[in-house]
């Protein structure tokens, strides 16, 4: 699944084998969200992770900084972004 622009957020969800291993894409979001600067807003259940990105600082709207971090954390798992 792509990420897609709903209500001035970026979404997309993440489904996983278990628990550990969504907890641990997670982490890897955590170190890029400080290394940018521009933290997620997520969500987490069992083995499926969802989140948001919008830009707070310009009035909660999708910015290329969150298309950046997209395009990040798709790399973490393999996808490659269009």
């Amino acid at each position: 699944m792509a990420w897609q622009e709903i209500d001035n957020k970026l979404y997309k969800a993440f489904v996983f084998k278990d628990f550990s291993e969504a907890f641990s894409f997670m982490t890897r979001i955590a170190l890029l969200a400080e290394t940018n600067n521009h933290h997620p807003t997520w969500r987490n259940e069992w083995n499926k992770v969802e989140i948001w990105l919008s830009t707070h600082d310009k009035g909660n709207i999708v910015t290329d900084k969150d298309r950046a971090l997209a395009a990040s954390i798709d790399k973490l798992l393999g996808i490659v972004s269009v």
